[in-house]
């Protein structure tokens, strides 16, 4: 039996209106994990923040605004997969984690699931020209909107038990682990904007005036061994990337805090 939230009513303060305030506490919710499955509706949330009708609309017509929220006449409101994906810096990053995490529902199109060979790639790993290799091809979906292309390629003799998994909604990472005993640790990626051609625009849905991000990673495993080869192609509409960094005044030995 599920229990009905309590109420969470808004205080006014003064020059912040009530729908600002509504607004930036669903976002807050939503970040930390809540509305995946269904977002309240706006008798819900008058009841729950005790605040007016329009209040609610006003914020819900903000977060429509920015993509944020969907609505169609006869089924519930949601958050969709529009939000900025974003990306730390000098941090393992997994695209399938990142779409679930801003309240979007993954899943992957295979377009290739092979063993290969690939002299160019081989060479990047640290292999022979000819050594086999697993490679895998995705169409990654936020919300049934695609999102980015993935290419993948993996040494064989550590991948093979891959071509048996199913990876429509699964990561990499973890199926590696799971079937092959192999856990990515560290690396190196590079990221630079592309322009798409005619196929990759098709495939991505993309609107002619949207750039790509072209993000290469190469990966090695606990023993230190080059193990993953890839390349994505990220809507750069749908991705961010994210770094925190400090600024000291060396005379003075304190932070600086002004811009």
């Amino acid at each position: 039996m599920t229990t009905a939230p309590g109420p969470r009513p808004l205080v006014r303060t003064p020059g912040n209106p009530l729908w600002a305030q509504l607004r930036a506490d669903l976002l807050r919710r939503l970040d930390e994990g809540e509305f995946r499955d269904v977002f309240p509706g706006e008798h819900d949330l008058v009841a729950e923040y005790q605040v007016s009708r329009h209040t609610v609309r006003e914020a819900l017509r903000q977060l429509r605004e920015e993509g944020l929220v969907s609505a169609q006449r006869g089924k519930a409101s949601r958050f969709t997969a529009n939000r900025p994906l974003e990306q730390d810096v000098g941090e393992a990053y997994s695209l399938f984690r990142s779409v679930e995490e801003v309240g979007a529902v993954q899943r992957s199109v295979v377009r290739a699931l092979d063993r290969r060979a690939d002299g160019v790639v081989a060479v990047r790993l640290g292999l022979e020209e000819s050594t086999p290799l697993i490679y895998l091809e995705r169409i990654r979906l936020a919300d049934e909107e695609p999102l980015a292309i993935d290419r993948t390629w993996l040494p064989a003799d550590v991948a093979h038990p891959l071509l048996a998994v199913d990876f429509t909604r699964t990561a990499l990472y973890d199926e590696l682990e799971r079937h092959c005993g192999s856990r990515i640790c560290g690396g190196w990626e590079r990221i630079r904007a592309v322009v798409p051609g005619r196929g990759e625009r098709i495939l991505l849905d993309c609107p002619p005036t949207t750039a790509l991000f072209a993000i290469d990673r190469l990966g090695h495993d606990t023993a230190g061994r080059m193990i993953e080869w890839r390349q994505t192609l990220v809507r750069a509409d749908r991705f961010a990337v994210s770094a925190a960094f400090s600024r000291t005044d060396y005379r003075l030995g304190a932070p600086i805090h002004a811009l």
